[in-house]
């Protein structure tokens, strides 16, 4: 839909309690490294609640870093005393266990994380959570896996935001970020395009036409409260927040051609900062609020150009492909991924800022929307490579594709939180 309109554009709370928490300051394995070999580690069977610990294993599995040994392979039971001396011949680093007790209405779970080689505990902590809340307490559990192995913060709480077409009407849902426990938000439109989160995660940013007229909401999700921020005649659509959260940017056909505007949500004041003859669409700020993305046909083609936040020193970025569009930021500040039109088909790119070192990502069917996640390590996008268009997730570098949304709901335009 977003290619569409593009075309005719250019034509014209705390759940979780430690006990004990013993973080250790190691760092087991550096991100920042180019072709990590992914650590092996063993994640025993929960006790009383194997599916909590499958969680955490398809969390980690994910993100390429880690090599979970199958539980087949495995020397020791879970409920048998941690013995370094078993696990040195498979050259597994780390060991997992987990014991859990489940009540009417409850879970407590005890972790242990032992380092094999220096044969201690990193991690005692306990967990305690409505018996609800299997998946998010798994979530928690691999975030803490992650940031005691990595330094670094996981992704497994953070949600995604996209649409749903409905039918008649498209309609924004939330789910966790491997798109699983998604739920329809009751924020509907003829057309919604583009829902973006705050900076803090607790609003959303959109544009919906509704009665034939185009319009900008903002959303609180924690009690669904909408106002519409920006009516203007034309196409108006939303891109990002600036860092402050209190100002954001979007394209509006006002006067004729498409423009870049900043807005403030509070006041419901804007301005112009890039206008032009030609069609300017689709952009988006950098993390730290000093520069912006944006899609242009001043060359002839949308292409995607790159300029301070006020507008000024625009530069050409991509000069390759004639319908280069949807770029997004990675929070870095190092990448920016895009589509771009090969063979008729659209494709997933990377290219770092200067418009260099361009990746492709995708080999399969129609491919658009791409976002990254808040560390900057996975992109989603939507894909209709399997007919219908749906939501994709995949590591920044392109590998580990998968299907996240649910299969017969058509789904397109995701956006990460930041948190």
């Amino acid at each position: 839909m977003k290619a569409i309109l593009l075309t005719i554009l250019f034509i014209g709370i705390s759940l979780f309690h430690p006990i004990y928490d013993g973080f250790t300051s190691k760092v087991y394995i550096d991100v920042n490294t180019p072709n990590i070999k992914p650590l092996p580690i063993a994640i025993q069977p929960f006790t009383n609640l194997k599916e909590l610990s499958e969680i955490v294993i398809d969390d980690l599995s994910f993100t390429g870093l880690f090599e979970c040994l199958h539980e087949n392979a495995q020397v020791e039971k879970n409920e048998q005393p941690f013995n370094a001396k078993s696990w040195i011949p498979l050259n597994v680093a780390l060991v997992v266990k987990g014991r859990v007790s489940v009540s009417a209405d409850k879970i407590n779970a005890l972790i242990n994380i032992y380092d094999v080689t220096d044969n201690r505990v990193i991690l005692n902590k306990e967990y305690t959570t409505s018996k609800s809340l299997i998946r998010p307490l798994g979530h928690t559990i691999a975030n803490d896996i992650y940031k005691i192995i990595t330094g670094q913060q996981g992704i497994f709480r953070t949600k995604i935001a996209f649409v749903a077409d409905k039918g008649s009407y498209k309609e924004i849902y939330i789910s966790d970020y491997d798109g699983q426990r998604g739920y329809g938000t009751g924020i509907k439109g003829g057309i919604i395009l583009s829902p973006k989160w705050s900076p803090n995660g607790s609003k959303l940013l959109y544009s919906a036409e509704r009665g034939r007229n185009w319009s900008i909401y903002i959303t609180d999700i924690n009690d669904m409260e909408e106002k519409n921020i920006v009516s203007l005649k034309g196409l108006n659509m939303a891109g990002n927040f600036f860092p402050d959260g209190k100002s954001f940017v979007f394209a509006s056909s006002k006067d004729g051609k498409s423009d870049i505007h900043r807005a403030d949500i509070d006041t419901m004041k804007g301005y112009k900062i890039i206008a032009s003859p030609w069609i300017d669409v689709s952009a988006s700020i950098s993390r730290d609020g000093q520069q912006i993305v944006f899609v242009s046909n001043r060359s002839g083609t949308p292409q995607i150009y790159i300029s301070d936040s006020n507008g000024n020193n625009i530069r050409r970025l991509t000069f390759e492909g004639n319908y280069n569009t949807s770029p997004n930021w990675s929070p870095l500040g190092d990448k920016i991924v895009f589509t771009s039109m090969v063979g008729g088909k659209q494709h997933i790119y990377t290219m770092k800022i200067d418009g260099s070192s361009i990746q492709r990502l995708t080999e399969k069917g129609n491919n658009e929307d791409p976002f990254f996640s808040p560390d900057g390590r996975y992109i989603i996008f939507t894909s209709d490579r399997e007919g219908s268009p749906a939501i994709y997730l995949m590591r920044a570098n392109g590998e580990g594709q998968k299907r996240i949304s649910p299969r017969g709901l058509k789904a397109h335009s995701p956006s990460w939180s930041p948190n």
